[in-house]
C-alpha cells in the first residue's frame, strides 16, 4: 500500500490504488499458500494458490481497464476534497490502515492452503465450487455494468443482476472469500479463516464500498437513485420490491 500511495501521487489517478491493492493481496496470498511449512499436501497448496491468483488477475485486470478510462476514482476524489491541504498525509495513512485491514484476507488464504488433511477431499471441492460461483458472478455483474455504460443510455443500470441487487459485484466478492473458510474449517486453527469473509463484508458494506459509492450515486442521480434504493436490495440479490 506504500507503493499504491506513490502510484496515486505520481499519476494523479486514485483508481490505481485498488489495482495495486488487488495484485498486492493476490501476490501475498499466493506466496503464503506456497510456503512449505506444516503438513498440508502440495496439491492443496497449489489449489489455493491458483484460486488466489485467479481472483487477483480477474479483479485486478478489470479495475485496471476501468481506471484507464477515468481521471479519478470518485470515492477517493471526495476524500481528497474533504481533507484539503492534509490530503496527501491522510491518504497515505488511510492506505496503511487498508493494508492492516487486509491481513484477515491473506490469513484466510494461508489457513486454507495449509489445512493438514493428507489428501484433497470434499471440503476442497466445496470451497472451489463456492469460489467458482463468486468469481463467475462478479465477472457477470461487471460485464453487465460495462455493457450498460458502453450503450450510452445514461442513468442507472437496473438490468440483469443489477435489478436484484444494487451491488451484485460486492455480493459475489463476499461469496468468493467464503471459499477459503470452507476449505480451512477442517481443523481447529482453520476456523480463524472465517475472518476473511467477515472482513471483506464489513469493508464493502460499512467502509470503503457501498457507503461512498451510494453517496456518489445519490449526488449524481438524485431522486432516480433514491427510487432505485427503495426497490432494490443493497447487497444480497432479492426480488425487487413493488
Amino acid at each position: 500500500m506504500a507503493l499504491a500511495t506513490v502510484v496515486e501521487r505520481r499519476t494523479g489517478n486514485s483508481g490505481w490504488i485498488d489495482v495495486v491493492w488487488t495484485f498486492g493481496l493476490g501476490a501475498t496470498g499466493v506466496l503464503g499458500a506456497l510456503l512449505p511449512f506444516g503438513d498440508a499436501p502440495l496439491a492443496r497448496r497449489l489449489l489455493v494458490a491458483a484460486l488466489a491468483l485467479a481472483w487477483a488477475l480477474r479483479l485486478g485486470l478489470h479495475i485496471a481497464r476501468r481506471t484507464r478510462g477515468i481521471a479519478e476514482d470518485p470515492r477517493y476524489a471526495k476524500l481528497r476534497r474533504d481533507w484539503g491541504e492534509r490530503a496527501d498525509a491522510q491518504m497515505a495513512r488511510m492506505l496503511q490502515i487498508q493494508a492492516l485491514a487486509s491481513i484477515p484476507l491473506a490469513l484466510g488464504i494461508v489457513l486454507a492452503a495449509h489445512q493438514p488433511a493428507p489428501t484433497l477431499g470434499w471440503r476442497d471441492l466445496a470451497g472451489t465450487l463456492v469460489f467458482a460461483v463468486g468469481i463467475a458472478g462478479g465477472a457477470v455483474a461487471d460485464r453487465q455494468l460495462r455493457a450498460f455504460s458502453r450503450s450510452g443510455q445514461g442513468g442507472i443500470c437496473d438490468r440483469g443482476l443489477w435489478a436484484w441487487s444494487r451491488h451484485p459485484n460486492y455480493f459475489f466478492e463476499c461469496v468468493l472469500w467464503c471459499a477459503y473458510a470452507v476449505i480451512a474449517a477442517a481443523y481447529p486453527l482453520g476456523w480463524i479463516a472465517l475472518l476473511a469473509p467477515a472482513a471483506i463484508t464489513f469493508l464493502l458494506v460499512r467502509i470503503s464500498g457501498i457507503p461512498p459509492l451510494e453517496e456518489h450515486m445519490l449526488a449524481k442521480h438524485g431522486a432516480a437513485y433514491c427510487a432505485y434504493q427503495e426497490k432494490t436490495s443493497a447487497l444480497v440479490p432479492l426480488p425487487r420490491k413493488g
